[in-house]
């Protein structure tokens, strides 16, 4: 053999190791991270309750779910306030209510246990602890919103609102396209639960969003962060579900990042304040206006354009910590550091 043949072959196995070292750095260890996730089913709990034992059984379920409770009934069903006895009377009704009881018995048959998403929620939470450890881990709470609300973050609790997670086929979902619209209901799914807990964990608990954060730019990098923190939480998960797209939807994005990113430069829209003029960019939708032909474009492109910004920014920065790239408040410097030059991917 030629020597130049085996300096070929040390240079492949160099390159390989290299790789292979640079792959294991970008993975984290959580095997001795200890959690103790306790996740309780409200709904089940509830559903034991009848109008001859409800005098007895409230106070009970309130002494036991403590801030969820008055949450639950004030804010999610909205039945007035529990510290007297007038909402009970309609806790009764809606107990006794064919709707609430048709509900009930399909969330039991979709989820009969929790048995399988309490693994997904219970890594989640060890990754987000691995760079975070002072973080205190929340207990779950799941409930029946009557399709109000998804996943509500309190004092102590993330609620997981298992009737608006019940499959794409559920029988419910298409009377309610007047107030729900299938753009989104299509995203109430099992496999949904986890990247939903993440996200509301991502916003409203760990980053939530400065006021002074006006810009169409600042609004598309802080998006694009919680977008990046929530893949590398779940990296097994696949970017169309961490953003809320179909597939197709996430297809056109990515084929089509370049123009998008020109049309907000052309139309100088980075620097714009006005929410009703941003909003559309950034908001959900079917799809976004003003971008693409026929409305086929991906919604809420802002968001988007705003991750790859922020993927860049760290491809570019590999020293850049995880929690130092959240910390950092300078959108402006985000994009200039990323050299965001995107290119269309389509055929």
């Amino acid at each position: 053999m030629k020597t130049t043949d085996y300096a070929k072959i040390t240079l492949f196995f160099i390159i390989s190791f290299l790789t292979l070292a640079c792959n294991q750095e970008n993975k984290i260890d959580t095997s001795n991270i200890r959690i103790n996730l306790k996740i309780e089913r409200f709904d089940q709990d509830l559903s034991k309750i009848n109008p001859s034992n409800l005098n007895e059984k409230l106070p009970q379920l309130s002494e036991k779910y403590g801030s969820f409770y008055n949450d639950y009934f004030q804010k999610i069903l909205n039945v007035g306030p529990t510290n007297n006895d007038d909402y009970k009377a309609t806790v009764s009704q809606i107990l006794e209510g064919k709707p609430f009881q048709d509900l009930q018995q399909e969330t039991n048959q979709v989820y009969p246990d929790i048995d399988k998403i309490k693994p997904e929620i219970t890594e989640a939470f060890k990754r987000i602890k691995y760079y975070y450890p002072e973080w205190k881990v929340p207990k779950i709470i799941t409930y029946i919103s009557g399709f109000q609300v998804q996943t509500p973050i309190g004092s102590g609790y993330v609620g997981i609102g298992l009737d608006m997670f019940l499959g794409k086929n559920s029988k419910f979902y298409p009377a309610l396209v007047e107030t729900i619209p299938r753009y989104i209901s299509r995203r109430f799914t099992p496999e949904n639960i986890t990247p939903r807990v993440v996200e509301v964990i991502t916003r409203e608990d760990l980053f939530p969003e400065l006021d002074n954060d006006k810009t169409l730019l600042a609004k598309m990098v802080y998006n694009g962060k919680l977008l990046y923190f929530m893949k590398q939480i779940q990296p097994e998960t696949a970017d169309s579900t961490i953003i809320g797209y179909s597939e197709k939807q996430m297809k056109w994005a990515n084929d089509y990042e370049s123009d998008c990113y020109a049309y907000f430069l052309d139309q100088d829209l980075l620097y714009e304040t006005d929410y009703f003029k941003i909003q559309k960019y950034i908001s959900e939708a079917p799809f976004t206006p003003g971008l693409g032909e026929k409305n086929e474009s991906a919604p809420k492109l802002g968001l988007f354009i705003g991750w790859q910004i922020v993927n860049n920014y760290m491809k570019e920065n590999p020293k850049i910590a995880l929690k130092e790239l959240m910390l950092e408040r300078d959108a402006q410097k985000i994009l200039k550091g990323s050299k965001y030059r995107p290119s269309n991917k389509q055929n």
